[in-house]
C-alpha cells in the first residue's frame, strides 16, 4: 500500500470527531486474511488445548504451570508477533498482534496476564528503545520464551503518578556501573521472571530512567511473597527489592531521564492491546452461559426462552461486537500510519513509536469501553449461572473475578478517561485536530432555527448515520463551551472531563459498529448481517441514553441561566430520533440467534 493511498483512507487519532468516515476505509475481523486467519485459528487450538482445559490448575495458583505454558506459547512463536524477524520474532504487522492478544485472553485472566506482562511491557521496551547490542543480546531470549519478562515501575507511593518513583540509581565511582536500591510493587511474572525493565531515578534528575535488569538473587534481588489477589490467580504478583543491585552502564535503556516517555509509550500500546485481551475472554462467558441457558430446565422450558435470559444474552453479544469493532479498527489505523512512516524512513522503533502515538486517544477509549464490557459480561454470565455461576467449580466465579482487574490495568478508567479528553484538547491547541471550527458552528446552530425538512433515510444506518453526526455535536457543544470557559484549568474539573469523555467513547464506539456492519452489509448482503444489524442499533440506542445523561451533567455543572437553556434544548435535539427502535425486538432476534448458534458467532 502506497502512502498515497493509506493518507486518503485514515484519518488521524482524534479525528474521527470531526470528519467523515467511510465504512469503505474501516478494518474489520471480516477483512483478516488468509495467513491472519491461520494465526488466529492456531492460537484457538492452543488455548483450548494448553490452557482451558487446564483452567482448574491456573486457579490453584500453579505459578510454575503457568511459566511452563507461556514457555511453549514461545515454541509456537506466539511470544514474538510483533517481534522484527532479526531479532528472532516473526515480525507481523499490528493487526496481527492485536489477534494474537484477543484469542490469547479466552484463556484465563492468569495467563492473559502473564502473556501481556512479557510480550508487551516486558519485551516491547526493549524492542522499541533498546540499541543494537541490546535488541540482539535480549529480545531472541524473549521472543522464544527462553527468557520470561518482566517489568518494575509501579511503587509504593507511585502508582498513577508513575513519575514519582523513588527507586534510585547510583554511579559507581569508576562509572562502569548503576547501583539500584528500591521497591517495586505489583509486579507480574516476578516469581518466574529472567529478566526485568525497571525504572529508578539518577540523582535529582526531573524524569526516571529506564534500566535492563537480569534477574539474579546474588545481585541484590529479593521477592516478596505471593500476593494475595481477587483474581487472576496463577499469574506470579510480588513485590520486588533491589538493594544496590548492580546494572552495567551499558543496559541503561534509551537515554538518561527518558524512563517516564518509555513507560508513558508502553501504557498506549498496553491500552489498545489490553481491549483485545477483554474480547475473546467475552466471547468464552457468551458461549458457556448460552450452553448452561439452553440446558438449563426451569418451569419445563430452558431458561433460554425466558425474555430475562434474553436481555442479557443480547446486551452480552452486542457488548463484544462493538468492542470488535473499535479495536480492529483502530488496529488498522496504527498499522497504516506505522507504514507511512516507514515510507517516510523512519526506523522501525520510531515508526512503531509515533504510530501508536498517534492513536493514544482511541487506545485510551478502547481501554475504558472494552475492559468495562469484560465485566459487565462476566458479571451477567454469572448471573445466568444463578447459584451454580457462584460456585468455584464453574468458570463463571473465576471469570467474574479475573475480569475487574481490567479497569485498573494499564492506568484506572478514570485516568484514562481524563486522558482522552486532555488528550483530544491538547490536539486541537496545537493545530492536528479542528475541534474550533466545529465546535463553533455548533454554537451557531444552536441559535439558528432548526429545519422541519423530512430527512430521507431509505438507506441501511441512514438514520443512525445522522444520530451519529447529532451525537458528536453533543461532544462538541459540551466540551467547546467548558475549554472556552475553563482553558487550561479544565484538567480540574474531573468530573466535566468525565460526562464529556464518556460521551466520546460512546460516540466512537457506535460509529465504529456501525461502520463495520454497513460495510460488511455491503459486501455480504443485509440478509446475512441481519443480526449484527440489531446489534449496532441496539448500541447505538444504548449509547444515546449515557450521552443524555453525562451531556445534562456536564451543561448544568458550568453552564447557567439561557446558556444553560439553548445547551439543554440542544442536547434534546442532537440526541432525538426520528423512528425510536423497538429494543426489545432487537433484544430478542439478537438473543434468539446467539441462542440458536449455541454461543457467539460474529468473530
Amino acid at each position: 500500500m502506497s502512502t498515497e493511498t493509506i493518507d486518503k483512507e485514515i484519518l488521524r487519532g482524534g479525528q474521527f470527531l470531526v470528519k467523515e468516515t467511510k465504512c469503505d476505509d474501516v478494518f474489520t475481523l471480516e477483512d483478516l486474511s488468509e495467513e491472519q486467519k491461520m494465526m488466529r485459528d492456531s492460537t484457538k487450538e492452543f488455548v483450548d488445548r494448553e490452557i482451558w482445559a487446564h483452567w482448574e490448575r491456573f486457579e490453584g495458583k500453579d505459578y510454575a504451570f503457568t511459566a511452563e505454558t507461556m514457555r511453549k506459547a514461545g515454541e509456537l512463536g506466539l511470544l514474538g508477533i510483533a517481534v522484527p524477524e532479526e531479532y528472532g520474532g516473526m515480525g507481523m504487522g499490528f493487526v496481527s498482534t492485536m489477534l494474537v492478544c484477543d484469542y490469547i485472553s479466552g484463556a484465563t485472566g492468569s495467563f492473559s496476564t502473564s502473556f501481556g506482562a512479557h510480550t508487551g511491557i516486558g519485551t516491547m521496551p526493549i524492542t522499541l528503545y533498546g540499541n543494537e547490542e541490546q535488541k540482539k543480546k535480549y529480545v531472541p531470549k524473549l521472543a522464544s520464551g527462553e527468557w520470561l519478562g518482566s517489568y518494575c515501575l509501579t511503587e509504593p507511593g507511585a502508582g498513577s503518578d508513575a513519575n514519582s518513583g523513588k527507586t534510585k540509581a547510583v554511579l559507581s565511582d569508576d562509572g562502569k556501573y548503576y547501583s539500584i536500591t528500591g521497591q517495586k510493587m505489583w509486579i507480574s511474572n516476578a516469581g518466574f521472571c529472567n529478566l526485568l525493565i525497571v525504572f529508578a531515578r539518577i540523582e535529582d534528575d526531573k524524569n526516571i530512567t529506564g534500566f535492563i535488569v537480569e534477574n539474579d538473587p546474588d545481585n541484590g534481588i529479593t521477592m516478596g511473597d505471593e500476593e494475595k489477589k481477587l483474581g487472576i490467580h496463577s499469574s506470579s504478583t510480588r513485590q520486588v527489592f533491589f538493594n544496590e543491585t548492580k546494572v552495567p552502564v551499558e543496559d541503561m535503556l534509551s537515554e538518561r531521564g527518558n524512563g517516564f516517555k518509555i513507560a508513558m509509550n508502553a501504557l498506549n500500546v498496553g491500552r489498545i492491546k489490553l481491549a483485545a485481551a477483554c474480547l475473546d475472554a467475552q466471547r468464552r462467558v457468551i458461549n458457556e452461559a448460552v450452553n448452561y441457558a439452553n440446558e438449563r430446565i426451569q418451569f419445563k422450558t430452558p431458561i433460554i426462552n425466558f425474555g430475562a435470559i434474553k436481555a442479557k444474552i443480547a446486551e452480552m453479544a452486542t457488548n463484544t461486537y462493538v468492542g470488535e469493532s473499535g479495536s480492529y479498527r483502530a488496529a488498522k489505523n496504527i498499522e497504516d500510519r506505522i507504514a507511512i512512516r516507514v515510507a517516510e524512513g523512519n526506523s522501525h522503533q520510531e515508526a512503531e513509536l509515533k504510530g501508536v502515538e498517534e492513536y493514544a486517544i482511541e487506545c485510551s477509549i478502547l481501554k475504558v469501553a472494552v475492559s468495562e464490557h469484560v465485566q459487565f459480561t462476566s458479571d451477567e454470565g454469572l448471573q445466568i449461572y444463578g447459584g451454580m455461576g457462584y460456585s468455584a467449580e464453574a468458570p463463571m466465579e473465576s471469570a467474574w473475578r479475573d475480569s475487574r482487574i481490567g479497569r485498573i490495568y494499564e492506568g484506572t478508567n478514570e485516568i484514562n478517561r481524563m486522558l482522552a479528553v486532555g488528550m483530544l484538547v491538547k490536539k486541537a491547541m496545537k493545530g492536528h485536530v479542528d475541534l474550533l471550527g466545529p465546535a463553533t458552528a455548533v454554537g451557531e446552530e444552536l441559535m439558528g432555527i432548526p429545519s422541519f425538512d423530512a430527512p430521507d433515510f431509505s438507506e441501511l444506518f441512514a438514520e443512525e448515520k445522522d444520530l451519529v453526526a447529532r451525537l458528536k455535536k453533543v461532544f462538541l457543544m459540551v466540551a467547546g463551551s467548558a475549554v472556552q470557559k475553563f482553558g487550561p484549568e479544565l484538567e480540574k474539573h474531573q468530573q466535566l472531563m468525565m460526562a464529556a469523555s464518556n460521551i466520546l467513547i460512546e460516540v466512537y464506539m457506535a460509529e465504529s459498529t456501525i461502520l463495520r456492519t454497513e460495510k460488511n452489509a455491503k459486501r455480504f448482503g443485509e440478509e446475512s448481517q441481519a443480526t449484527q444489524i440489531a446489534m449496532a442499533k441496539l448500541n447505538l440506542y444504548n449509547a444515546v441514553d449515557v450521552i443524555l445523561k453525562n451531556g445534562k451533567e456536564a451543561i448544568v455543572s458550568f453552564a447557567e441561566g439561557d446558556e444553560q437553556r439553548i445547551m439543554l434544548m440542544g442536547l434534546k435535539r442532537f440526541t432525538k430520533y426520528t423512528n425510536n427502535p423497538n429494543v426489545v425486538a432487537l433484544r430478542t432476534q439478537i438473543a434468539d440467534k446467539v441462542a440458536a448458534d449455541n454461543g457467539y458467532t460474529f468473530d
